[in-house]
Protein backbone atom coordinates (compact mmCIF):
# COMPACT_ATOMS: atom_id res chain seq x y z
CA UNK A 1 0.00 0.00 0.00
CA UNK A 2 1.03 3.59 -0.52
CA UNK A 3 1.30 5.80 2.56
CA UNK A 4 -1.98 7.48 1.60
CA UNK A 5 -3.70 4.06 1.35
CA UNK A 6 -2.18 3.01 4.66
CA UNK A 7 -3.57 6.12 6.33
CA UNK A 8 -7.08 5.35 5.08
CA UNK A 9 -6.76 1.73 6.25
CA UNK A 10 -5.49 3.00 9.59
CA UNK A 11 -8.41 5.38 10.02
CA UNK A 12 -10.93 2.67 9.17
CA UNK A 13 -9.33 0.43 11.80
CA UNK A 14 -9.56 3.19 14.40
CA UNK A 15 -13.22 3.75 13.69
CA UNK A 16 -13.77 0.14 14.71
CA UNK A 17 -11.54 0.35 17.80
CA UNK A 18 -11.69 3.91 19.09
CA UNK A 19 -9.73 4.68 22.28
CA UNK A 20 -11.14 7.01 24.92
CA UNK A 21 -9.48 10.43 25.12
CA UNK A 22 -9.33 9.90 28.90
CA UNK A 23 -6.80 7.13 28.28
CA UNK A 24 -4.46 9.22 26.13
CA UNK A 25 -0.87 9.77 27.20
CA UNK A 26 -0.67 13.55 27.29
CA UNK A 27 1.99 16.21 27.41
CA UNK A 28 5.66 16.04 26.50
CA UNK A 29 7.75 12.95 27.01
CA UNK A 30 10.84 15.10 26.59
CA UNK A 31 9.97 16.78 29.86
CA UNK A 32 10.01 13.50 31.73
CA UNK A 33 13.13 12.32 29.95
CA UNK A 34 15.22 15.32 30.98
CA UNK A 35 13.62 15.80 34.40
CA UNK A 36 15.06 12.45 35.36
CA UNK A 37 18.50 14.10 35.28
CA UNK A 38 17.30 17.35 36.80
CA UNK A 39 17.33 19.45 33.63
CA UNK A 40 13.64 19.77 32.79
CA UNK A 41 12.16 23.27 32.63
CA UNK A 42 8.82 21.51 33.10
CA UNK A 43 9.65 19.82 36.41
CA UNK A 44 9.00 16.24 37.46
CA UNK A 45 5.21 16.54 37.30
CA UNK A 46 5.29 17.47 33.62
CA UNK A 47 2.16 15.54 32.66
CA UNK A 48 -0.08 16.57 35.52
CA UNK A 49 -3.04 18.65 34.40
CA UNK A 50 -2.94 20.75 37.57
CA UNK A 51 0.58 22.15 37.11
CA UNK A 52 1.47 25.36 35.34
CA UNK A 53 1.67 25.17 31.57
CA UNK A 54 5.28 25.31 30.37
CA UNK A 55 7.09 25.81 27.04
CA UNK A 56 10.32 24.05 25.98
CA UNK A 57 11.96 22.24 23.03
CA UNK A 58 12.37 25.54 21.20
CA UNK A 59 13.57 25.75 17.62
CA UNK A 60 13.76 28.21 14.76
CA UNK A 61 13.85 27.99 10.97
CA UNK A 62 13.71 30.24 7.94
CA UNK A 63 10.56 31.30 6.14
CA UNK A 64 10.25 31.40 2.36
CA UNK A 65 12.27 34.63 2.29
CA UNK A 66 15.11 33.61 4.58
CA UNK A 67 16.60 37.10 4.73
CA UNK A 68 13.45 38.60 6.27
CA UNK A 69 11.43 35.74 7.82
CA UNK A 70 11.91 33.47 10.82
CA UNK A 71 9.63 30.65 11.91
CA UNK A 72 9.66 29.88 15.64
CA UNK A 73 8.24 26.76 17.27
CA UNK A 74 8.22 25.03 20.64
CA UNK A 75 6.39 22.35 22.58
CA UNK A 76 3.90 22.61 25.44
CA UNK A 77 4.06 20.45 28.55
CA UNK A 78 0.33 19.68 28.44
CA UNK A 79 -2.98 20.67 26.93
CA UNK A 80 -3.19 24.47 27.27
CA UNK A 81 -6.97 24.27 27.78
CA UNK A 82 -7.56 27.83 26.71
CA UNK A 83 -4.37 29.26 28.20
CA UNK A 84 -2.87 31.55 25.59
CA UNK A 85 0.76 31.30 24.54
CA UNK A 86 2.69 34.29 23.20
CA UNK A 87 5.96 34.92 21.43
CA UNK A 88 7.53 38.17 22.65
CA UNK A 89 10.18 39.38 20.24
CA UNK A 90 12.23 42.36 19.10
CA UNK A 91 15.57 43.63 17.77
CA UNK A 92 17.08 43.83 21.28
CA UNK A 93 16.76 41.74 24.45
CA UNK A 94 14.17 44.30 25.59
CA UNK A 95 11.87 42.73 22.95
CA UNK A 96 8.90 45.06 22.51
CA UNK A 97 6.51 43.16 20.22
CA UNK A 98 4.22 40.23 20.93
CA UNK A 99 2.21 37.77 18.84
CA UNK A 100 -0.19 35.09 20.00
CA UNK A 101 1.10 31.67 18.99
CA UNK A 102 -0.83 29.09 17.03
CA UNK A 103 -1.33 25.89 19.03
CA UNK A 104 -1.28 22.67 17.00
CA UNK A 105 -2.66 19.58 18.70
CA UNK A 106 -1.18 16.35 17.32
CA UNK A 107 -3.31 13.32 18.18
CA UNK A 108 -1.92 9.85 17.55
CA UNK A 109 -3.75 6.55 17.81
CA UNK A 110 -1.97 3.39 16.72
CA UNK A 111 -2.41 -0.35 17.41
CA UNK A 112 -0.08 -1.94 19.94
CA UNK A 113 1.66 -5.28 19.88
CA UNK A 114 -0.58 -6.62 22.65
CA UNK A 115 -3.79 -5.99 20.67
CA UNK A 116 -4.67 -2.65 22.23
CA UNK A 117 -4.36 0.95 21.10
CA UNK A 118 -1.88 3.64 22.05
CA UNK A 119 -3.40 7.10 22.24
CA UNK A 120 -1.04 10.06 22.47
CA UNK A 121 -1.64 13.79 22.49
CA UNK A 122 1.10 16.40 21.95
CA UNK A 123 0.90 20.18 21.67
CA UNK A 124 3.15 22.45 19.62
CA UNK A 125 3.17 26.23 19.33
CA UNK A 126 4.21 28.21 16.26
CA UNK A 127 4.76 31.88 15.53
CA UNK A 128 5.97 33.49 12.26
CA UNK A 129 7.98 36.70 12.36
CA UNK A 130 8.28 38.63 9.08
CA UNK A 131 9.72 41.90 7.83
CA UNK A 132 13.09 41.55 9.53
CA UNK A 133 16.41 42.97 8.29
CA UNK A 134 18.87 40.53 6.75
CA UNK A 135 21.47 38.75 8.87
CA UNK A 136 20.44 40.57 12.01
CA UNK A 137 19.81 38.87 15.36
CA UNK A 138 16.22 38.90 16.53
CA UNK A 139 15.46 38.22 20.20
CA UNK A 140 12.53 36.25 21.56
CA UNK A 141 10.96 34.54 24.53
CA UNK A 142 7.92 32.29 24.91
CA UNK A 143 5.31 33.29 27.48
CA UNK A 144 1.97 31.92 28.70
CA UNK A 145 -0.76 34.18 30.01
CA UNK A 146 -0.75 32.34 33.33
CA UNK A 147 2.80 33.40 34.09
CA UNK A 148 5.36 31.01 32.56
CA UNK A 149 8.24 32.77 30.73
CA UNK A 150 11.29 31.23 29.04
CA UNK A 151 14.69 32.86 28.94
CA UNK A 152 15.47 35.25 26.06
CA UNK A 153 17.32 33.82 23.07
CA UNK A 154 18.12 35.14 19.62
CA UNK A 155 18.32 33.86 16.05
CA UNK A 156 19.39 35.59 12.86
CA UNK A 157 17.83 35.86 9.44
CA UNK A 158 19.82 34.98 6.33
CA UNK A 159 22.40 37.17 4.66
CA UNK A 160 20.76 39.05 1.74
CA UNK A 161 21.58 37.84 -1.77
CA UNK A 162 23.01 41.20 -2.83
CA UNK A 163 26.63 41.10 -3.90
CA UNK A 164 27.73 44.22 -2.02
CA UNK A 165 26.06 43.02 1.20
CA UNK A 166 27.67 39.58 1.28
CA UNK A 167 30.27 38.37 3.74
CA UNK A 168 31.62 34.98 4.81
CA UNK A 169 29.32 32.49 6.48
CA UNK A 170 29.16 28.88 7.62
CA UNK A 171 26.61 26.09 7.68
CA UNK A 172 26.66 22.47 8.82
CA UNK A 173 24.89 19.35 7.56
CA UNK A 174 24.11 15.83 8.69
CA UNK A 175 21.60 13.06 8.02
CA UNK A 176 20.07 10.13 9.91
CA UNK A 177 20.24 11.50 13.42
CA UNK A 178 17.99 10.07 16.13
CA UNK A 179 18.85 10.40 19.84
CA UNK A 180 20.90 8.64 22.51
CA UNK A 181 18.05 8.83 25.07
CA UNK A 182 15.29 6.24 25.44
CA UNK A 183 11.82 7.84 25.69
CA UNK A 184 10.07 7.40 29.03
CA UNK A 185 6.68 7.09 27.37
CA UNK A 186 5.05 4.69 27.14
CA UNK A 187 6.68 3.24 30.27
CA UNK A 188 8.94 0.20 30.11
CA UNK A 189 10.74 0.77 26.81
CA UNK A 190 13.87 -1.22 26.05
CA UNK A 191 16.99 0.81 25.08
CA UNK A 192 17.85 0.31 21.45
CA UNK A 193 14.32 0.12 20.04
CA UNK A 194 13.45 3.85 19.85
CA UNK A 195 16.88 5.43 20.24
CA UNK A 196 20.46 5.14 18.98
CA UNK A 197 21.53 2.61 21.64
CA UNK A 198 21.68 -0.13 19.02
CA UNK A 199 25.26 -0.91 18.12
CA UNK A 200 27.07 -3.55 16.20
CA UNK A 201 29.61 -5.66 18.10
CA UNK A 202 32.57 -3.59 16.90
CA UNK A 203 31.16 -0.41 18.46
CA UNK A 204 31.09 0.79 22.06
CA UNK A 205 27.49 1.15 23.36
CA UNK A 206 28.62 3.45 26.19
CA UNK A 207 29.70 6.23 23.80
CA UNK A 208 26.95 8.85 23.17
CA UNK A 209 27.76 9.27 19.48
CA UNK A 210 24.73 11.36 18.57
CA UNK A 211 25.27 13.75 21.48
CA UNK A 212 28.96 14.01 20.60
CA UNK A 213 28.03 15.08 17.07
CA UNK A 214 25.48 17.59 18.38
CA UNK A 215 28.18 19.12 20.55
CA UNK A 216 30.54 19.40 17.57
CA UNK A 217 27.84 20.99 15.41
CA UNK A 218 27.01 23.52 18.13
CA UNK A 219 30.70 24.27 18.65
CA UNK A 220 31.04 24.99 14.91
CA UNK A 221 28.65 27.94 15.44
CA UNK A 222 26.96 27.65 12.03
CA UNK A 223 24.70 30.32 10.57
CA UNK A 224 22.24 27.55 9.68
CA UNK A 225 22.07 23.76 9.70
CA UNK A 226 20.47 21.29 7.26
CA UNK A 227 19.39 17.72 8.00
CA UNK A 228 18.92 15.31 5.09
CA UNK A 229 16.10 13.16 6.43
CA UNK A 230 15.60 10.32 8.93
CA UNK A 231 15.27 12.91 11.63
CA UNK A 232 14.14 11.38 14.94
CA UNK A 233 13.51 7.68 14.15
CA UNK A 234 10.09 7.58 15.78
CA UNK A 235 9.63 4.87 13.13
CA UNK A 236 12.88 2.89 13.55
CA UNK A 237 12.05 0.44 10.75
CA UNK A 238 11.51 2.92 7.91
CA UNK A 239 10.01 0.45 5.44
CA UNK A 240 6.95 2.60 4.73
CA UNK A 241 4.52 0.16 6.40
CA UNK A 242 1.53 0.76 8.72
CA UNK A 243 2.54 1.80 12.27
CA UNK A 244 2.35 -0.39 15.34
CA UNK A 245 3.68 0.41 18.80
CA UNK A 246 5.93 -2.29 20.27
CA UNK A 247 7.61 -2.00 23.66
CA UNK A 248 10.55 -4.02 22.37
CA UNK A 249 11.55 -6.32 19.57
CA UNK A 250 10.63 -6.38 15.92
CA UNK A 251 7.09 -5.65 14.71
CA UNK A 252 4.92 -8.38 13.16
CA UNK A 253 5.12 -8.85 9.42
CA UNK A 254 3.64 -5.95 7.46
CA UNK A 255 4.13 -3.28 10.16
CA UNK A 256 6.68 -0.67 11.22
CA UNK A 257 7.25 0.17 14.87
CA UNK A 258 6.22 3.71 15.79
CA UNK A 259 6.38 5.77 18.99
CA UNK A 260 5.39 9.46 18.68
CA UNK A 261 7.12 10.38 21.94
CA UNK A 262 10.52 9.86 20.32
CA UNK A 263 9.99 13.31 18.79
CA UNK A 264 9.85 14.91 22.24
CA UNK A 265 13.24 13.51 23.16
CA UNK A 266 14.64 14.54 19.78
CA UNK A 267 13.51 18.15 20.06
CA UNK A 268 15.06 18.24 23.52
CA UNK A 269 18.36 16.98 22.08
CA UNK A 270 18.61 19.69 19.43
CA UNK A 271 17.14 22.60 21.43
CA UNK A 272 20.49 24.07 22.52
CA UNK A 273 21.40 24.55 18.85
CA UNK A 274 18.01 24.79 17.14
CA UNK A 275 16.70 27.51 19.48
CA UNK A 276 19.33 29.94 18.18
CA UNK A 277 20.37 28.49 14.79
CA UNK A 278 17.85 27.88 11.99
CA UNK A 279 17.49 24.15 11.36
CA UNK A 280 16.15 23.15 7.94
CA UNK A 281 14.82 19.61 7.41
CA UNK A 282 14.32 17.24 4.50
CA UNK A 283 12.35 13.99 4.91
CA UNK A 284 13.61 10.43 4.63
CA UNK A 285 12.06 6.98 4.59
CA UNK A 286 11.89 6.88 8.42
CA UNK A 287 9.90 10.14 8.29
CA UNK A 288 6.93 8.68 6.39
CA UNK A 289 4.50 8.23 9.29
CA UNK A 290 1.34 6.55 8.07
CA UNK A 291 -0.54 7.40 11.28
CA UNK A 292 -1.01 10.88 9.81
CA UNK A 293 -2.48 12.28 6.56
CA UNK A 294 -0.77 14.23 3.74
CA UNK A 295 1.26 11.23 2.57
CA UNK A 296 2.50 10.55 6.10
CA UNK A 297 3.76 14.08 6.68
CA UNK A 298 0.86 15.34 8.82
CA UNK A 299 2.88 14.86 11.99
CA UNK A 300 5.66 17.02 10.60
CA UNK A 301 3.17 19.73 9.69
CA UNK A 302 2.05 19.82 13.33
CA UNK A 303 5.58 19.80 14.73
CA UNK A 304 7.51 21.89 12.22
CA UNK A 305 7.38 24.93 9.98
CA UNK A 306 8.61 24.47 6.42
CA UNK A 307 9.13 27.53 4.16
CA UNK A 308 6.12 26.51 2.06
CA UNK A 309 7.44 27.74 -1.30
CA UNK A 310 7.65 24.33 -2.96
CA UNK A 311 5.03 22.43 -4.97
CA UNK A 312 1.61 22.00 -3.38
CA UNK A 313 1.31 18.85 -1.27
CA UNK A 314 5.08 18.43 -0.83
CA UNK A 315 5.77 20.12 2.53
CA UNK A 316 9.47 19.26 2.81
CA UNK A 317 10.23 20.46 -0.74
CA UNK A 318 11.38 24.08 -0.67
CA UNK A 319 14.18 26.50 -1.47
CA UNK A 320 15.91 29.32 0.34
CA UNK A 321 18.90 31.54 -0.35
CA UNK A 322 21.65 32.62 2.00
CA UNK A 323 24.01 35.17 0.51
CA UNK A 324 25.41 33.71 -2.70
CA UNK A 325 24.16 30.17 -1.99
CA UNK A 326 20.80 28.75 -3.07
CA UNK A 327 19.66 25.67 -1.13
CA UNK A 328 16.99 23.20 -2.29
CA UNK A 329 15.42 20.62 0.03
CA UNK A 330 14.01 17.72 -2.02
CA UNK A 331 11.86 14.74 -1.06
CA UNK A 332 13.53 11.60 -2.40
CA UNK A 333 10.65 9.46 -1.10
CA UNK A 334 8.76 10.75 -4.15
CA UNK A 335 11.25 9.29 -6.63
CA UNK A 336 12.85 6.31 -4.86
CA UNK A 337 13.04 2.94 -6.60
CA UNK A 338 14.13 1.21 -3.37
CA UNK A 339 11.39 2.16 -0.86
CA UNK A 340 8.25 2.87 -2.83
CA UNK A 341 5.54 3.67 -0.26
CA UNK A 342 5.47 7.31 -1.42
CA UNK A 343 7.02 6.95 -4.88
CA UNK A 344 5.18 9.16 -7.35
CA UNK A 345 2.98 10.88 -4.77
CA UNK A 346 3.60 14.35 -6.28
CA UNK A 347 2.63 13.11 -9.79
CA UNK A 348 5.63 14.87 -11.28
CA UNK A 349 4.99 18.23 -9.59
CA UNK A 350 8.21 18.04 -7.59
CA UNK A 351 10.38 17.37 -10.64
CA UNK A 352 8.78 20.25 -12.54
CA UNK A 353 9.42 22.52 -9.57
CA UNK A 354 13.03 21.34 -9.28
CA UNK A 355 13.78 22.24 -12.90
CA UNK A 356 12.05 25.63 -12.67
CA UNK A 357 13.78 26.50 -9.40
CA UNK A 358 17.24 25.42 -10.53
CA UNK A 359 16.86 27.45 -13.72
CA UNK A 360 15.88 30.56 -11.77
CA UNK A 361 18.77 30.25 -9.35
CA UNK A 362 21.35 29.62 -12.07
CA UNK A 363 20.10 32.67 -13.99
CA UNK A 364 20.53 34.89 -10.91
CA UNK A 365 23.94 36.64 -11.05
CA UNK A 366 23.94 37.01 -7.25
CA UNK A 367 23.82 33.22 -6.78
CA UNK A 368 27.15 31.46 -7.18
CA UNK A 369 26.63 28.07 -5.57
CA UNK A 370 23.56 25.83 -5.78
CA UNK A 371 23.23 23.07 -3.17
CA UNK A 372 20.62 20.31 -3.10
CA UNK A 373 20.02 18.10 -0.08
CA UNK A 374 17.78 15.05 0.24
CA UNK A 375 17.73 11.55 1.68
CA UNK A 376 18.12 8.58 -0.72
CA UNK A 377 21.47 8.50 -2.50
CA UNK A 378 22.05 9.05 -6.18
CA UNK A 379 25.63 7.89 -5.68
CA UNK A 380 26.84 5.72 -2.82
CA UNK A 381 28.37 2.26 -2.42
CA UNK A 382 27.25 0.80 0.92
CA UNK A 383 26.12 -2.80 1.08
CA UNK A 384 22.83 -1.79 2.74
CA UNK A 385 21.36 0.67 0.21
CA UNK A 386 24.02 1.75 -2.32
CA UNK A 387 22.62 4.02 -5.09
CA UNK A 388 18.98 4.73 -5.95
CA UNK A 389 18.27 4.70 -9.68
CA UNK A 390 15.04 6.62 -9.10
CA UNK A 391 16.95 9.61 -7.75
CA UNK A 392 19.36 9.44 -10.66
CA UNK A 393 16.58 9.20 -13.22
CA UNK A 394 14.61 12.11 -11.75
CA UNK A 395 17.31 14.64 -10.91
CA UNK A 396 20.93 14.07 -11.90
CA UNK A 397 20.48 15.24 -15.51
CA UNK A 398 18.82 18.40 -14.15
CA UNK A 399 21.68 18.86 -11.71
CA UNK A 400 24.13 18.61 -14.62
CA UNK A 401 22.13 20.99 -16.82
CA UNK A 402 21.93 23.73 -14.21
CA UNK A 403 25.42 23.13 -12.81
CA UNK A 404 24.50 22.26 -9.24
CA UNK A 405 27.68 22.57 -7.23
CA UNK A 406 27.08 20.27 -4.29
CA UNK A 407 24.66 17.42 -3.52
CA UNK A 408 24.21 16.35 0.10
CA UNK A 409 22.57 12.97 0.82
CA UNK A 410 21.75 10.77 3.82
CA UNK A 411 20.23 7.25 4.05
CA UNK A 412 23.51 5.30 4.11
CA UNK A 413 25.00 5.35 7.61
CA UNK A 414 28.52 6.23 6.56
CA UNK A 415 30.46 9.18 5.22
CA UNK A 416 31.25 8.88 1.51
CA UNK A 417 32.38 11.52 -0.96
CA UNK A 418 32.55 11.18 -4.72
CA UNK A 419 34.86 12.64 -7.29
CA UNK A 420 33.16 15.23 -9.54
CA UNK A 421 30.53 13.48 -11.67
CA UNK A 422 28.86 14.47 -14.91
CA UNK A 423 26.51 12.22 -16.94
CA UNK A 424 27.02 9.41 -14.38
CA UNK A 425 30.79 9.35 -14.88
CA UNK A 426 33.67 10.80 -12.87
CA UNK A 427 35.48 13.60 -14.65
CA UNK A 428 38.60 14.05 -12.52
CA UNK A 429 40.19 12.94 -9.28
CA UNK A 430 39.40 15.21 -6.33
CA UNK A 431 41.92 14.30 -3.64
CA UNK A 432 41.83 15.58 -0.06
CA UNK A 433 42.67 19.30 0.11
CA UNK A 434 42.04 19.63 -3.61
CA UNK A 435 40.20 22.31 -5.58
CA UNK A 436 37.08 21.60 -7.63
CA UNK A 437 35.76 23.87 -10.37
CA UNK A 438 32.09 22.76 -10.58
CA UNK A 439 31.42 24.73 -13.76
CA UNK A 440 33.83 22.51 -15.70
CA UNK A 441 34.47 19.52 -13.42
CA UNK A 442 30.91 18.54 -12.49
CA UNK A 443 29.12 17.74 -9.24
CA UNK A 444 30.50 16.19 -6.06
CA UNK A 445 28.03 14.00 -4.15
CA UNK A 446 28.33 13.57 -0.38
CA UNK A 447 26.69 10.83 1.67
CA UNK A 448 26.48 12.04 5.27
CA UNK A 449 24.02 9.59 6.80
CA UNK A 450 26.35 9.18 9.76
CA UNK A 451 24.50 11.04 12.50
CA UNK A 452 23.34 8.05 14.49
CA UNK A 453 21.75 4.58 14.35
CA UNK A 454 23.93 1.49 13.61
CA UNK A 455 26.92 1.73 11.28
CA UNK A 456 26.70 0.28 7.78
CA UNK A 457 29.26 -1.78 5.94
CA UNK A 458 30.64 -0.99 2.52
CA UNK A 459 30.60 -3.69 -0.15
CA UNK A 460 32.50 -6.92 0.58
CA UNK A 461 36.20 -6.20 0.17
CA UNK A 462 35.62 -2.43 -0.07
CA UNK A 463 37.91 -0.57 2.34
CA UNK A 464 37.67 2.83 3.98
CA UNK A 465 39.78 5.67 2.59
CA UNK A 466 40.09 9.04 4.33
CA UNK A 467 42.72 11.50 5.57
CA UNK A 468 45.63 9.57 7.07
CA UNK A 469 44.22 6.32 5.69
CA UNK A 470 44.09 6.97 1.93
CA UNK A 471 43.98 4.11 -0.53
CA UNK A 472 45.96 4.40 -3.73
CA UNK A 473 43.06 2.77 -5.60
CA UNK A 474 39.46 3.41 -4.51
CA UNK A 475 37.76 1.54 -7.38
CA UNK A 476 34.69 -0.50 -6.30
CA UNK A 477 33.92 -3.39 -8.68
CA UNK A 478 30.86 -4.76 -6.85
CA UNK A 479 28.41 -1.99 -5.97
CA UNK A 480 24.83 -1.74 -7.26
CA UNK A 481 22.00 0.64 -8.13
CA UNK A 482 18.27 0.09 -7.50
CA UNK A 483 16.22 -0.17 -10.70
CA UNK A 484 12.58 0.66 -11.48
CA UNK A 485 11.51 -2.93 -10.73
CA UNK A 486 13.00 -2.80 -7.23
CA UNK A 487 15.98 -4.92 -8.24
CA UNK A 488 19.70 -4.39 -7.72
CA UNK A 489 21.70 -3.79 -10.88
CA UNK A 490 25.42 -4.52 -10.54
CA UNK A 491 27.62 -1.49 -10.96
CA UNK A 492 31.39 -1.00 -11.03
CA UNK A 493 32.22 2.36 -9.46
CA UNK A 494 35.18 4.61 -10.21
CA UNK A 495 33.76 7.74 -8.51
CA UNK A 496 33.96 6.78 -4.81
CA UNK A 497 36.89 8.81 -3.44
CA UNK A 498 36.48 9.06 0.37
CA UNK A 499 34.86 6.45 2.64
CA UNK A 500 34.53 6.45 6.44
CA UNK A 501 32.27 4.27 8.64
CA UNK A 502 32.34 6.37 11.81
CA UNK A 503 30.13 9.22 13.01
CA UNK A 504 30.62 12.49 11.17
CA UNK A 505 29.05 15.70 9.80
CA UNK A 506 30.17 18.33 7.31
CA UNK A 507 31.08 21.96 7.88
CA UNK A 508 30.84 24.36 4.96
CA UNK A 509 32.57 27.76 4.92
CA UNK A 510 31.52 30.11 2.13
CA UNK A 511 33.53 33.11 0.94
CA UNK A 512 31.57 35.24 -1.53
CA UNK A 513 33.79 37.28 -3.84
CA UNK A 514 33.66 39.98 -6.48
CA UNK A 515 35.57 37.96 -9.08
CA UNK A 516 35.72 34.42 -7.66
CA UNK A 517 33.71 32.82 -4.85
CA UNK A 518 34.94 29.87 -2.81
CA UNK A 519 33.41 27.25 -0.57
CA UNK A 520 35.33 24.87 1.72
CA UNK A 521 33.57 21.59 2.56
CA UNK A 522 35.14 19.73 5.48
CA UNK A 523 34.13 16.36 6.91
CA UNK A 524 34.49 16.27 10.71
CA UNK A 525 34.12 13.28 13.04
CA UNK A 526 32.40 13.22 16.44
CA UNK A 527 35.59 14.30 18.21
CA UNK A 528 36.32 17.26 15.94
CA UNK A 529 38.94 15.57 13.76
CA UNK A 530 38.91 16.50 10.07
CA UNK A 531 38.59 13.59 7.63
CA UNK A 532 38.48 15.34 4.26
CA UNK A 533 38.41 18.80 2.71
CA UNK A 534 37.66 20.19 -0.73
CA UNK A 535 37.56 23.80 -1.90
CA UNK A 536 34.98 24.71 -4.55
CA UNK A 537 35.79 27.68 -6.73
CA UNK A 538 33.38 29.41 -9.11
CA UNK A 539 33.88 32.62 -11.16
CA UNK A 540 31.39 35.38 -10.38
CA UNK A 541 29.20 36.32 -13.33
CA UNK A 542 28.65 39.95 -14.25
Amino acid sequence: MTIAEQYEWHQANLRRHRVSRRNFLRGSAAAAAVSAVGLSPFGRRAYAEDVQLAVANRRVGFGGDASSQLRLAAQLSRNPKGTKVFLDHGPTPALGASVEAEVRNLMTQIPTGDGGLLGAEQFYVHAPVNGLPGRMPHFYQWRTDDGFITDVRSASTAMPSVRDAMGTFRFTMIGDQGTDETPLLPPGLTPGDYDDNYYKPDDDPTVPHTTNLMNQIAASNPDFHVLAGDIAYADPDGAGKPPKFMKSGKPPAGFDRFNPFVWDVYFGLIEASASTTPWMFATGNHDMEAAYPTHGYGGHLARMDFPGNGPKGCPSVYSFTYGNVAVLSLDANDVSYEITANTGYSHGAQNTWVERTLAAHRANPNIDFIICFFHHCAYSTTASHASDGGVRSAWTALFDRYQVDLVLQGHNHVFERSDPIRANRPTTVAADNGIVYPETDGIVYYTVGCGGRPRYEFQPGELESYRGNELADTFVPNSYVWDAQGGKQDEAVAWSRVRYRGYAFIRVDVRPGQLVSEMDVVAVDEYGRELDKLTYRRPVRA
